[in-house]
């Protein structure tokens, strides 16, 4: 006999956490961006800021963490 339980793989949270993760992969691109002269005569150091070295790749990488975290969880339906 077969099961005609038909079940959606992801519902509506699964969704809603995927796209705080989609948000906090943006975020941190955000915060590595920008940094530099335009001229090629100047140097600009505040491209190796703490920001755009340190806190934007962890960002960017807790949002991908995040996007494994709400692809893998189940929720049960609310029915």
């Amino acid at each position: 006999m077969e099961n005609n339980n038909q079940r959606m793989p992801f519902t509506r949270k699964n969704y809603y956490m995927m796209l705080i993760g989609l948000g906090v992969i943006v975020l941190g691109f955000v915060l590595m961006s920008g940094g530099g002269e335009h001229t090629a005569t100047e140097f600009d150091d505040s491209i190796f800021s703490f920001r755009r070295i340190t806190l934007a790749p962890i960002v960017v990488i807790a949002g991908f963490v995040f996007e494994v975290y709400a692809i893998m969880k189940r929720f049960n339906e609310d029915k």
